[in-house]
This record gives C-alpha cells, sequence and structure tokens, in this order.
C-alpha cells in the first residue's frame, strides 16, 4: 500500500513458523493429554469390571455395558443417518440455478465459504446427533431389557383387557420409539429445510415460486412421517389412559380411567387417530400433486380438533354430566382403582375388624396378667440407645456404632427374645493419628457384635447386655467377629499386603492380624494399581511400598452399596441390619421390584412415602429408589452381605412376582431360589419396615372397598406425627412380639398408629406378621376403633403424660442441672378391647454423654402410671390404688412411688426395710437437689437394704415364723423399690 506519510515506519516483525522443537514439544504434549484422557476412561472402565468380578457379579456388568453400547450404537447410527441422508438429499435436490436475488447473493457467500468442507461438516453434524441420541437412547437399557425379557402378569386390566405386562413393559419401550421417531423426524425437517434454503430451494424472499417441487416433495413427506408418528401417539395414548395419573379429589395421584376418559377422552383419541392418518396421506399426496395446500389445511383441521374433541369436549362432559351426579358416575371407574390398588400394592388381603376401644372387664388383676401373654414390650428403644452403646462398649475411640440400631429375635432359653444388636463398626474420626497408612492400611476393621435384651434394663438403666465386650461375649456363640463391611465403613481400604492391620486391643496390647478372604481386588497388578491410583485420586497407590504380593483393595463396603451395584433394577429399603447367622455376621437387606405401569393402581412417592422421624435426622435410612414414583411393589428378594468377606447372595423371596421373573431372565443365575435360604437365616428375615411404610400410607385411604364411601373421604385416616420428639414429621413403625386379638400366641410384628384426618384421637392400629417362615407372614390386620367413640391417639397420649402434675414435676426434677429428657419408642398394645400404651423415658444425667432408662410411663383405658420400671408403671394401672391423677395420699411419693404402710415384722427385716425407707427418702430428696452422687449413694443403700430384708424374710420363712411378734409378715417387695441413678452410679 502507498505511503500515506505520518513519519518513518518502523521496523517490519516477520511472524514466522514456530520451531521444529517447539511444534514436536506441542505435539508430545498434546498426545500425552489424550492419552491421559484415554486411561482415565480406561481405569473407570477398567475398575469396575474388576471389582464385578471380585464379587462374582461379572454378568451383571457384561449385560448392562453391551446393552448400552447395542443401544448407543444403534440408535445413534439410525439417528445419524436420518438426519445424513435428509441433508444429503436436500443437497442432491437443490436447483442448478438461483435466482438473482439480494438473498441468494449474500447466500452465495455461505455456499462458496463451506463448498471446501461440505463432506467434513456433514459428517461432523451426523456424528454430533447421532452421539446424542445414542448416549439418551443407552440410559433406557432397562426399559429395553424388560421389554425383551417381559413376562405375563395373568391379570388384565379392566378397560382394554391387555395383560398388565403390556402396560409394565411393552408400552414404556412403545414410547421411547415414539419419542425417538419424533427427535428424528423434527431433527430431519430441520436439517433438510435449512440445507433446501441454503442451497435455493426454499426462499423467502426471492420473487417467484417459495419452494421449488423437489423441496416441497422432500419436506411434505418428512412432514408427513411426523404427523403419521402423531397417529401413532394417538393410538398409544388411548392405552395410556390406564396408566395416566390425574388429581381427583378422592386422592393424589389417581391413575386409570374416569368417567371423562372412557366417555371423552378415549373417543377422542380414536378420532384424532383417524384425522391424523388423513392428514399425513394429505402430506404423502404432494409426491404427486406438488402443492401444500390440502396438507396444510388438513394439518389446521387436526390441530383444530385437537383442541375441540380432545380439549374442549371432555371439559364440556366433566362440567355438565360428571359434577352434577358425580358419584354415580365416577363409582364403577373408582371399584377399578381400588382393586387395582390393592392388588398392585398386596393390601388385598387386608383384614381389618371392628374394635371397641375400651376394655369390659373388670377383673383389673386379670388384665394385668394378660399384659405379660399379650406381648413382649420392648423399653430398650433403638433409636435412643445408640450413645449408651457407644459409651459402655465402644471400648476403643475408633470403633462406632450406628445412629439407629436394630431389632432382631434371638433364642434364650429355648424362647425368642427381641434383642436390640449393633456391630462395633470402624471409625476412621477416632483414629489417634490420621495418615494415609492409618486410614487405609492399619485401622481396617470393627470388631464385635454387641447386643441386648428389649425388654428389660439393669437397676441403673443401663443396657442388659447378652453380648458385649473385646472381644464380644455372650449368648451368641463363637463368629467371625471381624467387621471389614457395614453401614459407617464407607472408606476404602487396601489389606493381605505387607502392612499388617490393627486387630483389636486388650490388656495385652494391640493385636495384628492380614485379611485372609479373597474379597476385594488384587494390587498385584501394576495395570490395577494405576488404574485405581486414577480412579481415586491417589497416585501413592501407584509407589506405596506398604502395597505388595497378596494386597487387595476393598472399597463399595456398605451392604446396600453392594446390593444396588450387583443388583441395579432392585429398590434398596432403608434399614439393613446385621444378624448372627452360623458363625458369621450376615448383613441383611431387603429389595423391592417395582413399576409405574401398573393400570389403575393409584400412585406413591417412595422418598415421602417411607420418610418419618428416623429419616429425617438419619440419611443412611433413606430409601435407594430406583423409581421414585411407584404403583406396584414387591419385597420379592432378600440379600445378605457377608460382614467379614464382602459376599453378596440375592435370594428370591416372592416366587410369583413376574417383574422379578422378567429380570431374572434379563440377568440369570444372579438371585438364588428361595429353598436356599437356610433354616438360621429365615430365623433372623423380617418384614420390611420401607414397604410397610408404603402399605400403611395406601391403607389410609384404601382400607375401604366400596367407592360410595371412598368418594366422600369420611373413611380417610393420617400417619400421626411423631409426638416423642420435634421433629414433625411421621411416627415410624416399630417391631414387637406380640399378639392381635385373633391370635393364638405372639407374634413378631411390625405396628403403627393411625388417627382421622386432621384430628389427633386414634382411627385404628395396624399392625403386619413379620416373623417370616412362619404361614401368616405379611399378613396385615388392621383393628378400626368406633367413629363415635374417642379414644386417645399418639399426641395425646403423649399430652396427657405431660399434663399429669406428679409427673410433670418429676421430669422438672429429672431435667435439673444440665440433664437431657429424651422421650423413647411410644409403643401401643391392643389389650382386651382397649390400647395400653407403653412409652420409656431415657435421662443424660449430669456430665454423661449418653442416655439412662429412668422411667416407664404407661398409659390404659384413662389411667396412667410413671413408675422406675415397666412392672412398677404396669402394677400402678391395674392395681387398686388407683390412676397417678389422684393427689398423692399419705404414703405416696412426689414420684409416684408408693410407700407401704408399716406392718408387723421379723425384727430383722423390719430393721433392714427402715433402713430401706430411709435410703429412699434419701434419694427423693437428693433428686430435688439435683445431686446425682448422693443419689446413687442413695440408690446402693436402698439395694443393700432391701437385699438385707430378702435374705432376713427367706431364713424366717425356713424357721416357720416371723421371729417376732404381730399379726403376720410383709415381703420385702412391697418396700420401696430402687430407683436408678440418673448419673450412672
Amino acid at each position: 500500500m502507498p505511503d500515506r506519510g505520518g513519519g518513518p515506519t518502523g521496523p517490519r516483525i516477520r511472524v514466522g513458523r514456530p520451531s521444529r522443537r517447539v511444534r514436536t514439544l506441542l505435539m508430545t504434549l498434546g498426545v500425552l493429554a489424550v492419552l491421559g484422557m484415554a486411561f482415565t476412561m480406561f481405569a473407570g472402565f477398567w475398575t469396575d469390571w474388576l471389582w464385578y468380578r471380585s464379587v462374582n457379579y461379572s454378568s451383571v456388568f457384561t449385560t448392562t455395558l453391551w446393552t448400552k453400547i447395542g443401544l448407543f450404537f444403534v440408535f445413534g447410527l439410525l439417528m445419524a443417518l436420518s438426519v445424513g441422508f435428509n441433508i444429503w438429499l436436500a443437497h442432491r435436490l437443490r436447483p442448478p440455478l438461483s435466482a438473482m436475488s439480494m438473498e441468494q447473493q449474500s447466500l452465495d457467500r455461505y455456499r462458496m465459504g463451506i463448498a471446501p468442507y461440505k463432506k467434513w461438516l456433514l459428517l461432523a453434524i451426523t456424528a454430533l446427533v447421532g452421539l446424542i441420541a445414542g448416549a439418551s437412547a443407552s440410559s433406557q437399557w432397562r426399559t429395553w431389557l424388560m421389554w425383551v425379557n417381559g413376562v405375563p402378569f395373568g391379570e388384565k386390566d379392566p378397560q382394554f383387557h391387555l395383560d398388565v405386562g403390556f402396560y409394565a413393559f411393552d408400552l414404556p419401550w412403545y414410547r421411547f420409539l415414539l419419542g425417538f421417531g419424533f427427535a428424528a423426524a423434527i431433527l430431519s425437517v430441520i436439517a433438510a429445510a435449512l440445507t433446501h434454503y441454503l442451497y435455493g430451494g426454499l426462499r423467502i424472499t426471492s420473487p417467484g415460486a417459495r419452494a421449488t417441487a423437489a423441496a416441497t416433495g422432500h419436506l411434505s413427506v418428512l412432514i408427513g412421517i411426523f404427523v403419521a408418528l402423531k397417529a401413532v401417539a394417538y393410538w398409544l395414548d388411548r392405552y395410556g389412559l390406564a396408566v395416566k395419573s390425574s388429581d381427583f379429589k378422592a386422592t393424589d395421584n389417581w391413575t386409570g380411567l374416569r368417567y371423562v376418559d372412557a366417555n371423552a377422552y378415549l373417543p377422542a383419541k380414536t378420532i384424532l387417530f383417524c384425522i391424523a392418518v388423513i392428514c399425513a396421506l394429505l402430506f404423502f399426496a404432494t409426491l404427486w400433486r406438488r402443492t401444500w395446500q390440502l396438507p396444510v389445511i388438513g394439518f389446521g383441521l387436526m390441530v383444530l380438533s385437537a383442541i375441540l374433541i380432545g380439549g374442549l369436549y371432555p371439559a364440556i362432559v366433566q362440567k355438565f354430566q360428571v359434577q352434577p351426579n358425580e358419584q354415580a358416575k365416577e363409582a364403577p371407574y373408582v371399584d377399578k382403582n381400588l382393586k387395582a390398588t390393592r392388588d398392585a400394592y398386596g393390601i388385598d388381603g387386608t383384614k381389618v375388624t371392628e374394635y371397641p376401644g375400651t376394655s369390659k372387664t373388670e377383673d383389673k388383676t386379670k388384665l394385668r396378667d394378660d399384659v405379660d401373654a399379650t406381648a413382649s414390650i420392648r423399653i430398650l428403644d433403638p433409636n435412643i440407645v445408640s450413645p449408651t452403646f457407644q459409651q459402655l462398649q465402644q471400648i476403643r475411640n475408633y470403633y462406632a456404632f450406628p445412629t439407629n440400631l436394630d431389632v432382631d429375635r434371638y433364642a434364650k432359653d429355648g424362647k425368642d427374645q427381641d434383642t436390640v444388636i449393633g456391630l462395633r463398626e470402624i471409625n476412621l474420626n477416632g483414629i489417634p493419628k490420621r495418615n494415609w497408612i492409618n486410614d487405609h492400611f492399619r485401622y481396617t476393621h470393627g470388631y464385635g457384635v454387641v447386643a441386648a435384651e428389649g425388654t428389660n434394663a439393669d437397676a441403673q438403666g443401663r443396657p442388659d447386655f447378652t453380648e458385649s465386650d473385646l472381644p464380644s461375649k455372650g449368648d451368641l456363640g463363637t463368629y467371625e467377629q471381624r467387621v471389614y463391611y457395614g453401614e459407617k465403613t464407607t472408606m476404602y481400604s487396601i489389606v493381605g499386603g505387607p502392612q499388617k492391620e490393627i486387630d483389636y486391643s486388650d490388656d495385652n496390647g494391640e493385636k495384628t492380624y492380614s485379611y485372609k478372604a479373597d474379597s476385594g481386588v488384587s494390587l498385584s497388578n501394576p495395570v490395577n494399581r494405576a488404574a485405581y491410583a486414577v480412579a481415586f485420586g491417589e497416585p501413592q497407590i501407584l509407589y506405596s511400598g506398604a502395597i505388595g504380593d497378596g494386597s487387595r483393595i476393598l472399597y463399595n463396603r456398605t451392604p446396600k452399596e453392594r446390593v444396588e451395584a450387583v443388583a441395579p433394577w432392585l429398590t434398596i429399603d432403608g434399614d439393613a441390619y446385621p444378624a448372627v447367622v452360623d458363625g458369621r455376621i450376615q448383613w441383611i437387606v431387603d429389595a423391592y421390584t417395582t413399576t409405574n405401569g401398573y393400570p389403575y393402581s393409584s400412585r406413591t412417592t417412595l422418598g415421602d412415602t417411607t420418610a418419618d422421624s428416623l429419616t429425617a435426622t438419619n440419611d443412611q435410612r433413606a430409601v435407594v429408589a430406583q423409581q421414585n414414583q411407584v404403583n406396584y411393589i414387591r419385597n420379592s428378594v432378600k440379600a445378605t452381605v457377608d460382614a467379614y468377606s464382602g459376599e453378596v447372595k440375592l435370594f428370591q423371596w416372592d416366587t410369583k412376582d413376574p417383574v422379578l421373573k422378567t429380570w431374572m431372565k434379563a440377568f440369570p443365575d444372579t438371585v438364588k431360589p428361595k429353598s436356599e435360604i437356610s433354616k438360621s437365616l429365615m430365623d433372623h428375615l423380617r418384614y420390611p419396615q420401607d414397604l410397610f411404610k408404603v402399605q400403611r400410607e395406601l391403607l389410609t385411604r384404601y382400607h375401604v372397598k366400596d367407592a360410595t364411601t371412598f368418594l366422600s373421604g369420611s373413611e380417610v385416616w393420617q400417619v400421626p406425627d411423631d409426638p416423642t420428639n420435634k421433629s414433625g414429621s411421621a411416627v415410624p413403625p416399630y417391631y414387637l412380639s406380640m399378639k392381635m386379638p385373633d391370635q393364638k400366641a405372639q407374634a413378631f410384628s411390625l405396628t403403627t398408629t393411625l388417627t382421622p384426618n386432621g384430628r389427633d384421637n386414634l382411627s385404628a392400629f395396624m399392625a403386619v406378621d413379620a416373623e417370616a417362615g412362619t404361614s401368616d407372614y405379611g399378613k396385615i390386620r388392621i383393628l378400626k376403633l368406633p367413629t363415635n367413640t374417642t379414644v386417645n391417639g399418639p399426641s395425646q397420649v403423649q399430652s396427657q403424660f405431660n399434663s399429669e402434675q406428679n409427673i410433670a414435676e418429676t421430669i422438672r426434677l429429672l431435667r435439673g442441672g444440665d440433664s437431657e429428657v429424651e422421650y423413647g419408642n411410644l409403643l401401643a398394645v391392643p389389650l382386651d378391647g382397649g390400647l395400653l400404651y407403653v412409652e420409656p423415658v431415657y435421662v443424660r444425667g449430669g456430665g454423661l454423654k449418653y442416655p439412662l432408662l429412668r422411667k416407664v410411663l404407661v398409659s390404659y383405658g384413662g389411667t396412667t402410671a410413671f413408675e422406675d420400671t415397666l412392672g412398677e408403671a404396669l402394677n400402678k394401672v391395674f392395681g387398686a390404688e388407683g390412676p397417678t391423677t389422684q393427689p398423692p395420699d399419705e404414703g405416696e411419693d412426689e414420684g409416684g412411688g408408693t410407700t407401704p404402710p408399716p406392718t408387723s415384722t421379723n425384727p430383722t427385716v423390719q430393721e433392714a426395710l427402715n433402713d430401706a425407707q430411709d435410703a429412699f427418702e434419701a434419694g427423693q430428696e437428693a433428686l430435688k437437689k439435683n445431686d446425682w452422687e448422693a443419689y446413687g449413694r442413695a440408690q446402693e443403700d436402698l439395694e443393700d437394704a432391701l437385699k438385707r430384708a430378702e435374705d432376713a424374710q427367706a431364713q424366717a420363712d425356713k424357721t416357720g415364723g416371723s421371729g417376732g411378734g404381730g399379726g403376720g409378715t410383709a415381703s420385702p417387695s412391697s418396700s420401696p423399690k430402687p430407683t436408678s441413678s440418673p448419673s450412672g452410679s
């Protein structure tokens, strides 16, 4: 360019190409980056494969992988071919000459710009849409496997008379295909239209025709395919009405046809199907007519018909036919919904019995005797006493117990005993010195079971342990005590190599151990070590000298994680529980098969339905749901995870469940037959809590069987809030050995109470037989209380407890200083027509960091008692001294106990009883002053005095007299009972 002045110009700077060394370096870095990304992807794949192979479920990994790969390539290729072919065809059908216009001149620049790259651009576009479509299709692997392996339910829907399997297995796949077809048609139309526009086949502002004949024909066919797919959608929508959700005043999440669906929407869908077919044919006819006039008119009529026939007409039917006489119109469809919902949730066999709610028996002694025969009342709350287990049985800081313990049954003296059980698991936060070696090599496992009787506590309010200490010993015999897999074991460990593990500590120091099982993945191979170093983001795995021959890495160590990984088609119960079975600690996990496609069955949201006051404070109890909204559920699988070896076993529990049979076809040899469940394992299986919570929620409405009552809403119940805490969440169900009125003996049961909707009095008591292996297992019984009789519900009983003057005063004293009072589970037990409520009360007294059982609240028939032990409280409720609501008369202490009148006794016995009385009064005085140390000493003196009185009375009985004058003897058992010390002294 000419010099335009402005002074001398500077030196010219030549920008040369980078040197060969720089180019080589950049290329090397690029190659390394690609290799790094490739190895990262490989590491994830390889470690997954190694893990599945280590647990002997490699078929699950390969079946899932190949299904995903197959769907990815098939549907990705179909989408790429569909879009790519239409782009190629539009380019091929371009006009030879473009009209001379400003529009076309502007487009010429773009045509010239992309001309050298047309093939690459076509490949890029098709590859992109193919990748997106393939990735979307691969996520439908469950839908594909259920469709290709589906088995019939053997039940037909009441509207179309098709097998339920069509809705559960077939319809979801057809809908996916339809959605894929719509996506392919729309993308093809867009791609073809843009290509036609770019090359002049479509014009917006140019003079003359707006589209060439070739472009018209091409786009008309594509739009015709879209409209034809819409016709298919209308046809499938007819069947979709059977599984359609809608809000109905009788219930939320209503599913199935109602009157307006059967008499308006169903014929409308059929008419719209016919209109769409005709409209599609009109679009295809443009191949010969070369005009869009008729198809556009037809498409407009289809849209108008969809508005009038598919929207306005059903609204008119609902307004003028249904609403004036809703109950009569909807009743037949409600009957179908009632039957389908009860079948789908396994509540069709629920036995509802009228229950008076009040006792007619005058003989209080008989009622007191009936309590022990009716229920083994559990006063040890597994959701309260975990800190007590922790304090008394932790032994070392690097052990811990779960937040919520579990209830199981163990035989003692030939009789099953409700037992609270927990495992002493590893707690990395308690390790004296945290570093990589300690966290992953030395502190690798917990040790031992700790168990306590559920119906007892010792004199100081502590659990009555049946298995304790370290190593654990007690009633459970000999078993492998090391816990490598548990609910709190979330960190990976490397075991079996040159680095020894800490086993446990005793008076002789630390014991070491080296893992013997073949669980986990071997790290002897350098490729494996490199893969895990990348996958876990821990480079030390690659070069650490603590890893050598025999080293194995353990991960995915919680029971729920392991079961969900080997059976990704199952929904896992929120509460895995441990049991000692055949010399091993086994985690037992309940698992469910679900579907969202059971016709006419109302839906429920698992996350909401299974939430209660326990899940509100413990995330580990949350249900692991593959499908959050379901309308069919079965506890079809019982799974076990060995706490030492990590071995996972799946057992078929529901042998009739078609969903499980479908998955067993898809993943053969992964689920063992029910016959392989051993007798010792069967003794510890129980009815799962989450299923029971889903069923009780449904039974708040579906306990009625006639449509009129259901529609009126007069019999709707609700699950009450937990009155023992301030979470505002639903009361959890409780495991309890008890006898319902129609049962001859106690059975391990899962129980709950139900109240009227919006009120606090009791509507019903619900229990399910939870004892596996019995003929009544899974049988749900509901005791329905009369609506004209007010029976206190849980919150009213709790309020009554809190309002009793003597009880409130004692609670105030127990809360003195820095003590805290915690209410345990409020258990309800049907007894002779009435409801017996029992609630343990715990105190964290003084400097103690753990709760101890201090009192037991009991209520029956409006009478309450607040005593030191369950037996005393029952005696008070059913005894002659009357309810605690009476003002304390002479001889009654402020804590609710009763001081007996003096009697003439053996002098030695009398002296001991006097000492006991003094000790008792000293204890009450110390209690008022919050002097826990003095209170503890007084309790020790009281126990000593009562023991001396008992020994003296026994000696007097042997000699045949009282040893002194008087009118009879007094049993030491009638003296003041020892109260347990809040200080635990």
